[in-house]
């Protein structure tokens, strides 16, 4: 086959939206026109249901595919605004929200959206009680009374009754989370099977309302959305949006300068000088409140131990990966709360000192260290960090021994606590600070069949009365206070948590210079496609 007939064939298949391994890779003098090819590592997907998604990767696509009922502005996330819903009232006593949603909404499958569609979005996960569940039981919901506090009193008006009063903006902004997509009612419906809440149809299915239908998903593979041509906000410029999981760096890098795709999404720091000098090529940053941490599993009798537990945060090179493997990919952050979010604390107190871990060490009762495994993430810069941190560790007396795997694995041991130590990364749900102080210092139950399974939970770390003040932090309605709370419990968690608080990531894109129009909000939750073209 001659090189032009390649090119045409290989275009061909691109458009059909079937993937590609790295020993086929066609060679595109540019892709079409009317799709936009994205190279991504999103191998941390689980499942496409909103009522379950818990994953950055899964949060972005959810952000495509379905409509929330508010949602907030991407350049001032104090301004919250409505999506499904047309506008919102709010009770005197703060307990009650009324919203009125839009009219001429219409799901992919044509049905209308209707507030009853956005109640049963609501009480489906609360009684589905997945992952993200608990951002709508903290209010009170259970499975038991949802259908009477979150309820359609019309075709266009929906009901929210909150257990107690909370500040309405903390109410709001959870609303805004990937839990609250509202899925087409009818179609999920005719889709359960043993009662599984069409769980097992969304887990590779769509059901939503937004400018993106799910086409395929092929796990680590190809990830290939349609553009919805009636969607009520209007039409996407593209036709289709085709995302290949490519691991490799070098290789986004080497797809991307032949044009082979438009948008490369995991280059490393070395990458983006040489880019720039590229002008079909253009560099975006975009800063997240997305957190790189591990965790140490406190069901482990040697890790359960204050002096390690502060032994290891002496034992990581903050300001070497800094300079090295997180150059332009985040900046050292060692708080729970991200910049940028209501009583975030900028205090880092920990530096690498293997000296100082080796004494903590010692005073634990391990004066020869210590051996753990840490399970990691095969992505950049996950695995980039963990040998970065196996390596430091190493001069404190910690020998750890990396656990690679893909993301999907990695979660998924996580969920069961079943790991020592785990690297990962933490997005925030939502723009409130409770979000992340819900996760990292709180864990109302530790036991193994809790309902509740924040990070802490997930970590083993049992923390009454961290909890009663976290619960405490999120009811107080004076701004200044509430922030102050919130410090204090980040101080708190930093000096006695299980959790190794390292970057706040900074997402670095790298686009084809005809492509426009992407939008890469301060979570992955909120990277939009709807009105990406090119020229």
């Amino acid at each position: 086959m001659n090189t032009l007939a390649r090119r045409l064939a290989g275009a061909a298949l691109l458009s059909a939206g079937l993937s590609f391994g790295l020993a086929t890779t066609p060679v595109l003098a540019d892709t079409p026109k009317d799709t936009l090819v994205m190279a991504w590592q999103f191998d941390d997907i689980v499942t496409l249901d909103p009522g379950e998604i818990f994953e950055l990767s899964g949060a972005e696509y959810g952000a495509q595919v379905y409509d929330r009922l508010i949602r907030f502005d991407v350049n001032d996330v104090s301004k919250i605004y409505g999506q499904v819903a047309e506008s919102w009232t709010v009770s005197d006593d703060g307990k009650t929200f009324t919203f009125t949603i839009r009219d001429g909404i219409k799901f992919h499958s044509g049905n209308p959206l209707t507030a009853e569609d956005v109640a049963y979005s609501l009480q489906r996960a609360v009684k589905m009680n997945k992952g993200p569940a608990f951002i709508l039981t903290q209010f009170g919901l259970t499975p038991e009374n949802v259908d009477q506090k979150v309820r359609a009193t019309n075709p266009r008006t929906l009901v929210f009754e909150t257990d107690k009063t909370y500040a309405p903006t903390f109410v709001l902004y959870c609303l805004t989370a990937d839990v609250s997509g509202v899925v087409d009612a009818k179609l999920v419906k005719s889709k359960e099977v043993n009662g599984d809440f069409g769980a097992a149809f969304l887990k590779a299915n769509s059901a939503g309302s937004g400018p993106f239908v799910l086409r395929q998903w092929k796990a680590s593979e190809l990830l290939s959305l349609e553009a919805n041509a009636n969607y009520w906000g209007g039409a996407p410029a593209v036709k289709r949006v085709l995302i290949r999981h490519i691991a490799e760096p070098a290789t986004q890098r080497l797809l991307l300068e032949k044009g082979d795709v438009d948008v490369a999404r995991n280059l490393k720091p070395e990458q983006f000088e040489p880019l720039r000098g590229n002008d079909k090529i253009r560099i975006v940053q975009a800063p997240k409140g997305t957190l790189y941490y591990f965790g140490l599993n406190q069901k482990n009798e040697v890790l359960a131990k204050p002096d390690v537990r502060k032994a290891f945060k002496y034992a990581v090179d903050y300001d070497g990966m800094a300079k090295t493997i997180m150059n332009g990919l985040g900046t050292v952050h060692q708080a729970f709360l991200p910049k940028g979010f209501l009583g975030a604390l900028e205090e880092n107190p920990y530096t690498y000192d293997p000296a100082k871990a080796k004494e903590l060490l010692r005073q634990a009762g391990y004066p020869d260290g210590i051996t753990v495994t840490m399970d990691v993430r095969n992505t950049s810069p996950s695995m980039d960090m963990a040998q970065a941190i196996q390596g430091s560790a190493a001069a404190a007396g910690i020998t750890v021994k990396l656990l690679p795997a893909d993301g999907k694995q990695v979660v998924t041991k996580y969920r069961a606590r079943n790991h020592e130590a785990l690297l990962y990364q933490w997005g925030a749900d939502y723009q409130d600070p409770n979000t992340n102080a819900d996760t990292f210092a709180a864990n109302p139950d530790n036991a193994d069949d809790a309902k509740a399974k924040p990070l802490s939970w997930r970590n083993a770390w049992d923390i009454p009365e961290l909890t009663k003040k976290t619960a405490a932090a999120v009811e107080e309605r004076d701004t200044a206070k509430r922030a102050a709370m919130y410090q204090e419990l980040q101080r708190e968690v930093l000096e006695t948590s299980p959790f190794v608080i390292m970057f706040q990531q900074t997402e670095v894109i790298a686009e084809r210079s005809n492509v426009e129009g992407l939008v890469w909000g301060p979570s992955f939750d909120s990277n939009y496609y709807w009105k990406v073209s090119k020229k």
